[in-house]
């Protein structure tokens, strides 16, 4: 099973980068493998962690603000990424590198090995809608990547596990 989750804040402009390459890969058709899922967590980091057990495959796809080139487009192992989150009395701060590793010390071997990270560098992150050009541009180079990961990962045979909701 490979899980493809879009992280990110629909009104923050570029910030919503993620979640709108879920939405281009889901009106593509091109996952219609049932051991593929799609999710769009927003900024659910909790979600991610959820929907990536039982999976073999995890890609989180997100914006990132690094300063680089805004566009820039970053493949990086799960593994380099992960992070503990520091528990404070809120979740409200617990994002998908935090899910990355509370889901390995939680669920073990029923989390995936295999985890991917796309990160594109946003110009804006102000209030609105709407991608800037740039990042639009980047989110379509994403979801060729990605189809392209699921081509090369997907069973030929869907599995009978599925990742839960």
């Amino acid at each position: 099973m490979i899980a493809v989750i879009g992280c990110g804040n629909h009104n923050r402009r570029d910030d919503g980068a993620g979640c709108e390459a879920v939405r281009a890969l889901a009106a593509l058709g091109l996952v219609t493998d049932p051991s593929v899922r799609l999710l769009d967590a927003g900024t659910d980091g909790m979600a991610v962690m959820f929907a990536a057990r039982g999976c073999s495959t995890l890609i989180v796809i997100d914006a990132c603000r690094s300063g680089s080139e805004p566009g820039a487009i970053f493949e990086v192992p799960g593994a380099e990424l992960e992070q503990q989150h520091r528990p404070a009395l809120t979740l409200h701060d617990f994002r998908w590198d935090h899910a990355l590793f509370a889901g390995r010390q939680i669920y073990r071997d029923e989390f995936p090995s295999d985890a991917i990270v796309l990160l594109i560098e946003a110009e804006t992150t102000d209030f609105g809608i709407g991608l800037s050009p740039r990042v639009s541009a980047a989110v379509g180079e994403v979801v060729e990547r990605v189809a392209a990961l699921i081509r090369s990962r997907a069973p030929s045979e869907p599995a009978t596990p599925s990742c839960p909701a």
